[in-house]
């Protein structure tokens, strides 16, 4: 007989919310967080029933839901009413997933001030438990201001989409040596001025391995590798819904998009062939009541 240790089952989580000490002992432990994007109560009540431990309204929304070509255009008024849907909606599972709110571009560059007044209206107006900014440099002031007023944030290094442009273009970070070293330099910049997690994006996982294994914080990757101590996907490119292509470090766990035109293809015959309808999807009337409706009409029973 192999006396070998057995390692024991993963715990099934308790039920309750999703707390910030949580997410610290998962890194601890070893337990990888899972965190996914969620922009409607919908998908943030399935998220969070699915046993997700973040829920990111990330401003992805101004291009997944928006039609928007970048993140830049949304608002954060159009924030806060998807914040505010996806909260409600992941606050009706046994275990509430922590709710993280992407403040949009030019919501807290401007001045510490705004800042917190733009992180407070996440928290007050749409019941997020805590914000996320990008960048580090001129970010930083701003994280501790924010961190100040009571606020929880997470960090995001790397591919900053509100950056994009300055960054050239939506590709890869940290992939030569004086860039890597950077990126360390901040991610410590980062977590000093007092973020609870990091989002480390399009880094080699090399390099984000170096950065989880220096930092006290937990660090969620995407397209980062799998040595981060979590991971984030956004809703419509794990779901498949919505045409193109995805980025290379996106898993497609459905395909929504064609099931959609699938879906929408057969009703547009049924209403096209007069099948839909059918006498099922229909309200019945009594025959003394139709008789009597005719005759108000002065129309002969049929």
């Amino acid at each position: 007989m192999s006396t070998r240790p057995r390692r024991p089952a993963p715990a099934t989580p308790a039920p309750g919310k999703v707390a910030l000490p949580d997410l610290v002992a998962q890194k601890s432990t070893g337990v990888p967080i899972v965190m996914i994007t969620a922009y409607d109560a919908p998908s943030g009540q399935a998220a969070a029933e699915a046993g997700v431990d973040v829920i990111l309204v990330g401003d992805s929304a101004a291009m997944t839901v928006l039609g928007h070509d970048s993140t830049m255009p949304i608002t954060i008024n159009e924030m806060i009413v998807l914040t505010a849907a996806a909260t409600r909606g992941s606050s009706k599972a046994d275990r509430a997933p922590l709710v993280v709110a992407d403040m949009p571009f030019m919501s807290f560059q401007p001045s510490d001030r705004d800042a917190i007044l733009a992180a407070g209206r996440f928290v007050k107006e749409a019941g997020a438990d805590a914000v996320k900014v990008e960048g580090a440099g001129p970010t930083l002031d701003r994280i501790r201001a924010i961190v100040g007023a009571g606020i929880p944030v997470m960090g995001h290094l790397g591919l900053t989409p509100q950056s994009a442009t300055a960054l050239g273009g939506f590709r890869a970070q940290g992939r030569t040596a004086d860039a890597a070293l950077q990126l360390v330099e901040d991610a410590l910049a980062v977590q000093a001025a007092g973020a609870f997690a990091l989002v480390l994006e399009c880094v080699p996982a090399e390099i984000a391995a170096a950065v989880t294994e220096r930092v006290g914080i937990p660090t969620i990757g995407i397209g980062a590798g799998n040595k981060t101590d979590g991971q984030v996907l956004v809703w419509h490119d794990l779901l498949g819904i919505g045409a193109g292509s995805s980025p290379r470090f996106v898993e497609r766990y459905a395909d929504l998009h064609q099931a959609s035109l699938d879906a929408v293809g057969r009703y547009v015959k049924d209403v096209r062939t007069r099948t839909f309808p059918s006498e099922r999807h229909t309200y019945a009337i009594a025959d003394d009541e139709l008789a009597a409706f005719q005759a108000g009409l002065g129309i002969a029973a049929l």
